[in-house]
């Protein structure tokens, strides 16, 4: 399976991010719509390797990186994990791209950072879809109403805990990243292959400490980068967006979409697509499902 796509890097920050590609792109082939594809946790860019082959077939070029930290040459040396810097790589990427415009997919924390893009540069985005996360401007009040997101938010919590939280994640062969699968996408089985490149990335130096400082960068109260990331994480959304969740999502309960995502705050257009049968890997669990929504919203932004 890794040798169905083509492997290439992009620069941004100072840093190098390695990428999955579906095709190279040949000299003289005319201009193709980019899709760029952000992963989350715990995963990496191989969570969308059943997309890629659908929408390069489908006539896009896809590019899936590596988010900051997944690997030793995206790491700073500042440890700066802030979702404004994932933001500022993903415009460099679109700059390294040589094109104006792109397709965003994000999933999980890719999601977090694709409405954050899309807060900051509207301009730079045909479209936007998001996979298990829903918009944070309303969610104080959605958690209010659906109090099992609580419940289901442990990990966040567990995860301050400096050392701690590094020993459990690596511990019995990454055992708790197994869990956390397990839990968040009940009744599915990851494909035991996959799970192995998976530990592969999380065994890379430096990884699990960058991983877990996404999280950690949440609960910072007083930085520059902190204050920004916070503001555009609850900004409205200028880019058309369609959001994805799984009904069984056991790491954020799909009942938050119902509460949260209002079209007030999508000026461009919003469309919620609940996938049966699925949980948070949604895209992993039910992929010609979720590609056909995908395909389908990507034609209608083509030319905006």
């Amino acid at each position: 399976m890794e040798d169905l796509f083509y492997r290439s890097t992009l620069s941004a920050s100072g840093l190098q991010f390695s990428t999955l590609e579906g095709s190279r792109p040949r000299a003289g082939e005319a201009p193709r719509p980019i899709v760029l594809c952000l992963h989350g946790f715990p995963d990496h860019n191989r969570s969308f390797r059943q997309q890629i082959p659908a929408l390069t077939a489908a006539g896009y070029r896809v590019v899936a990186p590596m988010l900051r930290g997944y690997e030793p040459s995206s790491q700073p040396v500042d440890d700066d994990y802030h979702t404004i810097r994932m933001v500022e790589d993903v415009l460099g990427w679109i700059e390294s791209l040589g094109v104006l415009r792109v397709h965003l997919i994000g999933h999980d924390w890719g999601a977090l950072i694709g409405y954050q893009v899309a807060a900051l540069a509207p301009e730079r985005l045909l479209s936007l879809t998001t996979i298990a996360v829903p918009h944070l401007r309303r969610m104080p009040g959605g958690i209010w109403q659906v109090p099992q997101q609580l419940k289901n938010s442990w990990y966040v919590l567990f995860f301050q805990l400096r050392g701690v939280a590094e020993l459990a994640l690596r511990r019995n062969d990454f055992a708790l990243i197994e869990r956390l699968w397990r839990d968040w996408s009940p009744g599915w089985d990851p494909p035991e292959e996959e799970l192995r490149l998976l530990k592969r990335t999380f065994r890379q130096p430096g990884v699990v400490k960058a991983a877990l400082r996404y999280y950690r960068a949440i609960a910072d109260p007083l930085t520059h980068a902190a204050s920004e990331s916070r503001r555009l994480a609850f900004a409205p959304i200028q880019v058309p967006t369609l959001a994805i969740t799984g009904e069984r999502d056991g790491c954020i309960d799909t009942r938050l979409f119902d509460e949260v995502m209002r079209g007030a705050d999508f000026s461009r257009g919003l469309k919620v697509r609940r996938i049966r049968e699925a949980g948070h890997f949604v895209h992993q669990e039910q992929p010609d499902e979720v590609n056909q929504q995908v395909l389908e919203w990507l034609r209608r932004y083509d030319r905006e």
